[in-house]
């Protein structure tokens, strides 16, 4: 559901038309193709994974995957949903609801990020613009580095 805004639709809905609210709930949370080239890139790199799970079972947050042994946590962040300084746009229709609600989102990465690293956690943030096959190798590498240190 929503959060409450100031601004209020005539139709009572947080949308600004049926339309619109159709498409926005339309978008993917996970699953999304960006995230599924990385997990099989990473895959065939013989690395296994949980998918959208909680890095810790406490914080009501998932990462797109999670290496549980060697507590690293990866998010592949949408660059409206998250603000991405190349490619984000503020909407022409209520932007004072949609800005705030990226700005939350940016808030709660920055929290999810310390509160992981609080933890003992690894934290691997990537853009959905970036190229997945750079951004499977970074996962790939960093995974198996802290598998070698954990085993000394």
């Amino acid at each position: 559901m929503p959060e409450p805004t100031d601004w209020t639709p005539p139709n009572g809905s947080w949308a600004s038309s049926a339309a619109r609210r159709r498409n926005m709930q339309a978008i993917r949370s996970r699953d999304t193709q960006p995230e599924r080239l990385i997990r099989r890139l990473v895959h065939a790199n013989g690395l296994r994974y949980r998918v959208a799970a909680r890095p810790l079972p406490d914080l009501r947050r998932t990462a797109d995957l999670v290496f549980r042994p060697t507590k690293v946590a990866v998010f592949i962040d949408g660059c409206y949903w998250h603000g991405c300084p190349e490619h984000y746009v503020a909407p022409k229709t209520n932007p004072g609801y949609w800005s705030d609600k990226v700005a939350r989102n940016m808030a709660r990465d920055r929290d999810t990020d310390k509160r992981l690293a609080e933890a003992g956690w690894l934290v691997l943030r990537f853009w959905e613009h970036q190229d997945s096959g750079a951004c499977a190798l970074t996962i790939v590498d960093t995974v198996r580095e802290r598998r070698r240190d954990l085993t000394g």
